[in-house]
């Protein structure tokens, strides 16, 4: 370690900051991280990051923080840390936009030396709103609930500044900070997000959080996305912001920083899951609400009420148009029919604003699924409804009913892409399937397509009410087989079927296809008049008008494995394999043909 630090203990409190000044201006640096929304690909804010501080002697960031601590100097270095940080994002040219997200140590709380008003100062030098940042708070160190603590937390807050948890779920207070801090932003630590995609665990975990998170007005950023299977499992649990190196690694460089991140784009244009048609439901079952700003007097409250007198509450904004909650009319009543009370609510030196009466509302962004919204809505017994937001601003309100209508023609929309005599999902959903296994590298898939053998000539001897009975049975037998999570049944017309498996050892898929085969075979023969079932053919006509035998029903099956870790596939490649396959399917022993992408010229040849 360097002599300039070494030598601390000797080194009087002027002295002291003096070495801190030096380190911090003349050889630390900055990186910056991007927070970018998980449906736009849009910029939200950027994470400073400490970086040299190996050139100044710490081994790690801990041990710089930890010094600073030691020697009493901790709220200076933050200080210090602020401006230097602030200066750099500002010659970004970024700021007006975008927020800085700024890491705090808690124990800052602890320093005698601390104040509140000097980051404003810093602010004011660089022309920034308190708005434009947010501070990061770790669970490294546990945050007392003193109302001393509190009242700061409650300060910051009123001042317009944003406040975020980092690293949530790793450390030994996070609910604890979560309740004292009041936050506006959670962020869902990396060990959360590492290989989600296998662990059921972490899955349930990350959605319970975001859904308490959502239910109390938190947005929730998630950490360290790595892979493309992290991000398309964290936005369908919910998560509104990712940061991580597939986004972007934390550049020092302010020249690579953007104010929107084409990959993201890419992969939501890559999912061809009907997101959209969610949107556009949601958006117009919305109704916009006229929103208080977060500055507005009480005054101009009680004359919103008065002026909007069908509503019973309004959102709450800030300068930015970010929703922070709902304001309602029933909790000023206490003062609206006092005599006295709208008067004293008036008088400033009551202490009483527009903060104080704000309630914590679900907020969701419109490109979150129906189904979402509503488990979302469903955890909290007193909320309105929930915020709709895009890009993080406020564009509408829904109301229960407004929710009940959206899962509504969401229903109509599904029971029309149905097939309508076996009501499994037909060719839509079949196709938006096989899309996300296409893109799903992460995981295992087996596709299995079902065809009948010998369907038309029993169609031409029973009619067509009987041949309906016979494709209800398979169905059931399909259902009966595979009514477990990692299967989807599909009903693709006629006597053709589908079934995806997803993280399902192949052999196992293969020996469940094998018994649905021979348990349709089998429970076919009823189905036939006894002469037909003892002697095991029929006698019907062929396509070309002749008479012919044929043979009792059964079933084909093709059978293609996609592997994890794979290149990738389109759809048409899939469609025309199958259909190959399925022919093949036809002549082999025990009716199915498989086999596997990696084996396949015509896909591994291109």
């Amino acid at each position: 370690m360097s002599d300039i630090v070494t030598e601390r203990t000797a080194l009087d409190p002027k002295a002291i900051a003096e070495k801190w000044r030096t380190i911090i201006f003349g050889i630390i640096d900055h990186a910056f991280e991007p927070i970018v929304n998980i449906h736009t690909g849009a910029t939200f804010g950027y994470e400073a990051l400490l970086r040299n501080y190996q050139a100044a002697g710490f081994e790690t960031i801990w041990e710089f923080f930890e010094t600073a601590y030691k020697e009493g100097a901790l709220y200076q270095v933050e200080l210090l840390l602020r401006e230097k940080a602030i200066e750099k994002f500002c010659r970004s040219g970024l700021q007006e936009r975008i927020k800085l997200f700024l890491n705090v140590d808690n124990r800052v709380l602890e320093m005698s030396d601390y104040q509140q008003g000097n980051t404003a100062k810093i602010l004011a030098r660089y022309k920034l709103p308190a708005s434009a940042i947010c501070f990061e708070i770790s669970e490294m160190h546990r945050l007392s609930g003193s109302d001393a603590v509190m009242q700061i937390l409650h300060l910051t807050k009123s001042q317009n500044y944003k406040i975020a948890i980092d690293d949530f779920g790793t450390g030994f207070s996070g609910f604890q900070l979560m309740y004292y801090a009041s936050p506006d932003f959670i962020k869902i630590d990396r060990f959360f997000i590492s290989n989600i995609s296998n662990d059921s665990k972490k899955r349930f975990f990350v959605a319970s959080i975001i859904n308490m998170a959502h239910l109390l007005g938190i947005s929730v950023i998630a950490e360290g996305i790595e892979t493309e299977q992290e991000f398309y499992i964290c936005r369908d649990l919910g998560c509104d912001l990712i940061q991580g190196h597939y986004i972007q690694k934390a550049t020092t460089d302010i020249r690579e920083m953007k104010t929107k991140y084409e990959v993201v784009e890419m992969l939501v244009r890559k999912d061809r899951r009907k997101v959209s048609q969610d949107q556009e439901i949601i958006y117009n079952q919305s109704e916009y609400i006229p929103q208080i700003p977060i500055t507005a007097t009480m005054e101009e409250v009680f004359n919103k009420f008065l002026e909007f007198d069908n509503y019973s509450f309004f959102p709450v904004t800030t300068e930015n148009n970010e929703p922070v909650g709902i304001v309602r009319e029933k909790d000023l009543k206490a003062y609206t029919y006092s005599m006295y009370g709208r008067q004293l609510l008036k008088n400033k030196s009551f202490g009483k604003t527009l903060r104080d009466f704000i309630i914590k509302c679900p907020i969701v962004d419109i490109n979150t699924k129906a189904e979402k919204m509503l488990e979302i809505f469903s955890v909290g017994e007193t909320v309105e409804g929930i915020i709709v937001t895009a890009q993080m601003e406020y564009i509408g309100f829904l109301s229960a009913k407004a929710l009940l209508r959206v899962l509504n023609e969401k229903n109509l929309m599904a029971a029309r892409d149905q097939n309508p005599l076996t009501k499994l999902p037909g060719n839509t959903l079949i196709y938006g399937y096989v899309s996300e296994a296409l893109v799903d590298v992460e995981s295992d898939y087996t596709l299995v397509y079902y065809d009948f053998d010998n369907f038309k000539p029993y169609n031409d001897r029973y009619g067509f009410r009987n041949g309906d009975r016979v494709i209800l049975l398979f169905s059931e037998i399909l259902q009966k087989r595979f009514s477990r999570e990692n299967c989807f049944i599909g009903h693709i017309g006629g006597d053709d079927f589908f079934v995806g498996f997803k993280n399902l050892r192949f052999e196992e898929a293969y020996e469940l296809t094998a018994m649905t085969i021979q348990e349709f075979t089998e429970g076919v023969k009823p189905y036939y008049d006894e002469v037909e079932r003892t002697r095991g053919y029929i006698e019907s006509k062929d396509r070309d008008g002749k008479l012919r035998q044929f043979p009792l029903l059964t079933v084909s099956a093709a059978m293609l494995e996609i592997p994890k870790h794979r290149n990738p596939l389109t759809m048409d490649e899939i469609s025309a394999v199958l259909a190959e396959m399925k022919k093949g399917a036809k002549g082999t022993q025990g009716g199915i043909c498989a086999s596997t992408v990696n084996q396949l010229p015509s896909i591994n040849g291109k």
